[in-house]
């Protein structure tokens, strides 16, 4: 059996699992996932779907519903594809269309750790192991307020034991409820996992440029990559404003001495840090790491620092091959791109 994550285009990802010998179509139909179809054989090109990950028998099919160019690039018919590996499958319509939602999660206050003045970490407990993609982000409800707050997990998928770095904003809804009320054992409700922002199958070198506890998301790819394995050259680039808000570097330590090939570097904006590189992310991009613009991407910070990062690579006529990135606001709500 192989599980197999469909990603809809609102940012949903619905895991299902695929029998021996069953197609994608009618694993999603058995568990009430809609995948758009228009016939089972093959013939229409209705359920086409891209492949993000992992291998899959293709079946047969005519070249007016795929063509060699779109199956070399990874393209298939759900109707007709039966897993050989676990599978990240884009799906061309939202959720809604595919008569499916987000998943709601119950999870348990296992613990708040106040890693500086300006960032909280929060371990949370839930009854089954969570499911998503190494990346993405789930919607927390703050108790008592009737609104929610995205945050990316910055642990590994798989567990009963899910982990976020959440910013201490004075005033803020979810840093208020941490810092005043978060007891061992309360519960929360989750909503996802979303966003199309999550680690690609690795096939080429990779450049990942975290801001601030947008450094979440690369925890969790890391600590993935760090089971998986990978033989390509990985370098993260880690930015803050402050010397405080600098944190769990010594988890980036533990990456490096797990995933060889890994390496990183931090450096702090503020002109009054006494840190030993100064700057913004963007002024320590050496050549090294950036391939000739033979890279996969990844940036996840505020919004600014997406816009400078896009201005440097094309001041430096680079294109990376890839370039997925995630913005997000103060109040903690995610916005996948």
């Amino acid at each position: 059996m192989h599980n197999i994550a469909l990603n809809f285009e609102d940012g949903i990802t619905r895991f299902i699992a695929c029998r021996p010998g069953e197609t994608v179509a009618d694993a999603s139909y058995r568990l009430g996932i809609n995948i758009p179809l228009d016939c089972r054989d093959g013939a229409c090109g209705t359920c086409r779907v891209h492949c993000e990950s992992g291998r899959f028998d293709p079946g047969s099919y005519i070249e007016d519903a795929l063509t060699d160019e779109e199956a070399a690039r990874g393209y298939g018919l759900a109707c007709q594809m039966r897993p050989r590996t676990d599978l990240v499958l884009a799906v061309a319509a939202s959720s809604e269309v595919c008569k499916t939602k987000a998943a709601a999660l119950k999870g348990r206050v296992a613990a708040v750790r106040r890693l500086s003045d300006t960032t909280f970490g929060l371990t949370l407990e839930t009854e089954e192991p969570v499911g998503f993609l190494p990346g993405q982000y789930v919607n927390i409800a703050v108790p008592g307020s009737g609104q929610a707050r995205s945050y990316s997990f910055s642990s590994v998928p798989g567990s009963t034991q899910a982990e976020f770095l959440i910013r201490n904003i004075p005033g803020g809804l979810m840093s208020t409820y941490l810092a005043d009320s978060a007891q061992e054992g309360a519960s929360l409700d989750l909503t996802g996992p979303s966003g199309s922002f999550y680690l690609r199958e690795i096939r080429r070198p990779v450049l990942m440029l975290a801001g601030g506890t947008g450094l979440a998301p690369f925890l969790s790819m890391l600590g993935t990559i760090a089971e998986t394995g990978t033989d390509q050259p990985i370098h993260l680039v880690y930015g803050v404003t402050h010397d405080a808000d600098l944190v769990e570097t010594d988890a980036l330590e533990e990456a490096a001495g797990r995933i060889p090939g890994f390496s990183f570097e931090t450096c702090v904006a503020s002109p009054e840090s006494r840190h030993a590189k100064r700057g913004y992310v963007t002024e320590h991009l050496a050549d090294a790491h950036l391939h000739g613009g033979a890279i996969d991407t990844y940036l996840c910070g505020p919004p600014a620092m997406v816009d400078a990062v896009r201005k440097t690579f094309a001041e430096r006529s680079l294109t990376p091959a890839s370039f997925h990135y995630e913005k997000f606001a103060a109040s903690g709500v995610g916005g996948a791109a």
